[in-house]
């Protein structure tokens, strides 16, 4: 019994998931939709399977993951670099934060055209958009992270006369950590939605491509399954990040 409670949120989600099926499925049956306006759950994993099979959905998935991979990448190295020196400077953050704020409140649609012109592949146009839709929460989350930690543990390290490697290995890093992981997952969400946008927009491949082909052709087993699809990439990439996150506190735990 103690097992089950200390467990109850893993056993809660499968079952709200199989409740919603069996509601979506009771909905459908009652109202006697047809299949495009609201296709049953049946309906839609048979499309799911059928284009699962026929190689649609995984080129259209790689080309999405790579694109969420790359950009997330960019935007990742970028915001820990530029964050960690204005972490460091607050002169400089002075200087360059009016400029990265309102960097921010351009909209994307109007510089999109730009980076169309001035890069000539696809999949790494939609990954720079991307990056720039998610840099700036890793960012803040970045300089929070160094800006929080403790003055007189810095104090600490410099009694034991430290050099800045160790500073940055031993306190900075570690200490860190928690806060930083926090813009992480906001970042991958991000990351797959910027993609998925772009996509929408102006991509011949893609998931958010084929959420396009599937709402013309009014193939809504497809389109559902697409958008379950792109649900199970961004979750999985969650969970990713959350594991990953576990493991690097647990290394902090051990630093300490």
């Amino acid at each position: 019994m103690r097992l089950v409670r200390k467990n109850i949120q893993y056993i809660l989600i499968p079952f709200a998931l199989g409740l919603f099926i069996l509601l979506w499925e009771f909905i459908v049956s009652v109202n006697q939709y047809p299949s495009f306006i609201l296709p049953t759950p049946g309906q839609v994993a048979a499309a799911w399977i059928e284009n699962w099979q026929n190689g649609i959905i995984p080129r259209h998935l790689g080309l999405t993951l790579f694109e969420v991979g790359l950009g997330f990448g960019m935007a990742l190295t970028f915001a820990v670099t530029v964050g960690y020196l204005l972490a460091k400077s607050p002169l400089l953050e002075k200087i360059v934060s009016p400029y990265i704020v309102a960097t921010q409140s351009i909209p994307i649609i109007a510089i999109a055209p730009l980076i169309i012109i001035w890069i000539k592949t696809g999949p790494v146009q939609n990954a720079i958009i991307a990056a720039l839709i998610t840099f700036f929460p890793m960012l803040v989350n970045t300089i929070v992270g160094i800006r929080n930690i403790r003055a007189e543990y810095r104090e600490l390290m410099r009694s034991y006369a430290a050099n800045r490697w160790q500073v940055f290995t031993k306190l900075e890093v570690p200490a860190a950590l928690p806060v930083f992981f926090g813009g992480v997952r906001v970042g991958i969400t991000l990351s797959v939605i910027g993609v998925v946008v772009v996509e929408l927009l102006w991509a011949d491949r893609g998931l958010g491509f084929l959420l396009n082909f599937a709402r013309g052709q009014l193939d809504t087993p497809l389109l559902f399954a697409t958008v379950a699809t792109l649900s199970a990439m961004a979750i999985s990439l969650y969970i990713v990040v959350v594991l990953l996150e576990r493991i690097f506190i647990q290394w902090r735990r051990s630093m300490q």
